[in-house]
């Protein structure tokens, strides 16, 4: 329940509550009157302090607009009204149903200190009803009486110890919930930035993305096409010089055998500039069948596995993670002559990784320079793609006992 909820019949009470007790003591007074033994002039005495009682609800009610809670003006008027109160009980008991309105109204009325003198009295008021009315007439109800207050004042005591506790509690809760809410907010405006960072990254990531593969291009047909083309003008060159059938139709099938290569590295180029595969399929869809196809030209064995709960990732994030794969897988059928791969994408809370292993010939990282000559992009471009995404990329190698390598990315989904 809101503070809202617990403050609304509370304020109802404070408004309507002192009128209900007051007309329950006038119609409790009037129904005893005769029992009681109140002659006319108590009669007509009750009737003006009742009027009295009128007028002081009326001027509290419009004193507590102007100024709520605690105040000099509202420990006056608690004392009046415990006054009007205390004689109307001296005159007849039954208008401690008025009087008793004190005991409610003492903490939200009176200043600290004055809290636990304005209770004794209503005990005191009350009490002088409970016995029978006031004063108490002979030793045994004089006894009686003081009995009764020291009951009266105990559970005063208990009560208002528990009412300090409750509200110490409630103003403990009020502060947790407001730091929470502020820690909400707080949390929420860096989750937003944080959303704002990874979209801000992404944008600059393909912007980078652009640059990277045109340069990568360029190493491509320098590495690839460029010496092909090279090779097969050699070839040609010579089957023009040849003396005899024979020779030049060798170099006539080294020339038709660098085309074929140059024409294969053509098409992996093509493929690796702009991954066809996401337009279609998921990142892990994607991936299974670039392994597959892997082994099926190298004729390894080529192994897929996902594992954790599959999300679809942000187009940027997909195509980085491809292109890492692929050319992961392409600097093994280069180098590493492996039997076996094992590719696997991993989904785990807020990053994805991705690992490539192989039992090739392995190699030693730390004597590998950042670009080969004939690597293409290689180690460090696969690097440069998972940092342009806030990712990271590890290798672990060693000649002879094969090579893996793990990109670790932020996972950001497709709808950021």
């Amino acid at each position: 329940m809101t503070d809202a909820a617990r403050q609304q019949p509370r304020a109802s009470f404070d408004t309507w509550g002192p009128w209900a007790l007051l007309v329950a003591g006038v119609v409790a007074a009037a129904l005893s009157a005769r029992p009681v033994g109140m002659d006319r002039s108590e009669t007509a005495v009750s009737g003006v302090l009742v009027a009295v009682a009128v007028v002081l609800q009326l001027g509290w009610t419009r004193a507590k607009r102007k100024q709520p809670g605690p105040s000099r003006t509202g420990a006056g008027l608690y004392l009046l009204r415990w006054t009007l109160g205390f004689v109307l009980t001296w005159i007849n008991p039954f208008f401690a149903f008025y009087a008793v309105t004190g005991y409610y109204t003492a903490g939200r009325e009176l200043p600290r200190r004055l809290v636990v003198p304005g209770l004794l009295l209503t005990a005191v008021t009350m009490s002088g009803s409970e016995i029978g009315g006031m004063p108490p007439r002979g030793l045994m109800l004089w006894s009686g009486f003081f009995l009764v207050l020291a009951v009266n004042l105990c559970l005063v005591t208990v009560f208002t110890r528990y009412a300090e506790q409750e509200q110490e509690r409630a103003i403990v809760q009020a502060d947790t919930i407001a730091e929470l809410e502020c820690t909400n907010r707080a949390l929420q405006q860096a989750l937003d930035e944080n959303a704002a960072l990874h979209a801000q990254l992404l944008v600059q990531a393909r912007e980078a993305g652009v640059a990277d593969e045109r340069h990568r291009l360029a190493a491509e047909i320098h590495d690839t096409l460029a010496q092909g083309l090279t090779g097969i003008i050699a070839q040609l060159q010579v089957v023009a010089n040849a003396t005899d059938l024979d020779t030049a139709r060798v170099h006539l099938e080294r020339a038709s055998g660098l085309a074929r290569h140059s024409l294969g590295e053509a098409r992996r180029s093509v493929h690796n500039l702009a991954p066809v595969a996401l337009a279609v399929d998921g990142l892990p869809e994607a991936l299974k069948k670039t392994v597959a196809e892997w082994g099926e030209s190298t004729g390894a064995r080529a192994d897929f596995t996902v594992t954790g709960v599959t999300e679809q990732l942000h187009g940027e994030v997909s195509a980085t993670l491809l292109r890492i794969a692929q050319e992961a897988l392409s600097n093994a059928a280069r180098h590493a002559r492996p039997t076996r791969v094992g590719v696997t994408l991993s989904f785990m809370g807020d990053e994805v990784t991705l690992d490539i292993r192989d039992d090739g010939a392995g190699f030693d990282p730390a004597a590998v320079p950042e670009r080969t000559r004939g690597g293409g992009f290689g180690l460090a471009g696969m690097r440069a793609r998972a940092e342009r995404i806030a990712g990271s990329l590890t290798v672990e190698s060693e000649p002879g006992h094969g090579t893996a390598v793990s990109a670790r990315v932020p996972l950001v989904r497709h709808d950021r």
